[in-house]
């Protein structure tokens, strides 16, 4: 299956010189383009490198810093247009490790959507209790008023057909940044993809600096409240 990996960076110059040669590894049929928000460290730069070097790095640049949401729309876009079977979502910042890929594209083979996953057995995360405090409850809230069945709905980490993201409005999409994992696994569900989890150790960065606030989790409630809101008056939108 050809499969693209998209990689969201601002500044993560040092994480993307250690990632793309582990990525490389990984068979041929497998990409990766690396969307970059004009990072100030020359990210960008750097992934343009590798992409001059090799036709399995491709690198979208935008103007500034949109958003991860945003971010993962342009590569999804791209994806569909150059007619990858398979687009898999990572942080750049190896708290998603390389070493997970193989099993999840494997399964792939009976999933449309494959999430690895913090919260399944053998999964973990390795990072303050105040983080994993706020993971977790997370994670339930939107369980539970969302009605989604998976365990780790706020996974970055994910694998999808791209059959299934050919028939979510992509555009539509109101959140970005964090928030916009938890509406888009609502829309793929709603589709009717089967999801799939494989267990992840879920490492916290050693490179740089962590992109999530306190806005961004404000934002993550509203965004719940709001998708919680349409569920109920029946409004779930694919």
């Amino acid at each position: 299956m050809r499969t693209l990996i998209i990689l969201p960076t601002y500044n993560e110059a040092v994480n993307i010189m250690l990632l793309l040669p582990k990525l490389l590894k990984l068979p041929d049929e497998v990409q990766v383009c690396v969307v970059d928000d004009n990072s100030p460290d020359n990210t960008g730069v750097l992934a343009d490198e590798w992409a001059a070097k090799t036709a399995r790095v491709r690198v979208i640049h935008r103007a500034g810093k949109q958003g991860l949401g945003t971010a993962y729309v342009a590569g999804f876009q791209y994806a569909l247009a150059q007619g990858f079977e398979g687009v898999l979502t990572m942080d750049a910042d190896f708290s998603h490790h390389p070493r997970y890929i193989p099993a999840m594209l494997a399964a792939l083979a009976e999933a449309d959507v494959v999430i690895g996953s913090r919260y399944v057995a053998g999964g973990d995360v390795l990072y303050p209790w105040h983080r994993r405090f706020l993971s977790k409850t997370s994670n339930a809230v939107a369980r539970v008023l969302l009605g989604l069945r998976a365990h780790d709905c706020t996974a970055g980490f994910r694998l999808y057909r791209a059959s299934v993201l050919a028939q979510v409005a992509l555009d539509g999409i109101r959140s970005n940044g964090y928030s916009f994992l938890v509406e888009m696994l609502m829309l793929v569900q709603a589709a009717g993809a089967r999801v799939a989890e494989v267990p992840i150790i879920f490492e916290d960065r050693q490179y740089g600096v962590t992109k999530i606030s306190t806005r961004e989790i404000f934002r993550g409630v509203e965004t719940v409240g709001r998708l919680w809101w349409g569920r109920v008056r029946g409004r779930v939108r694919k």
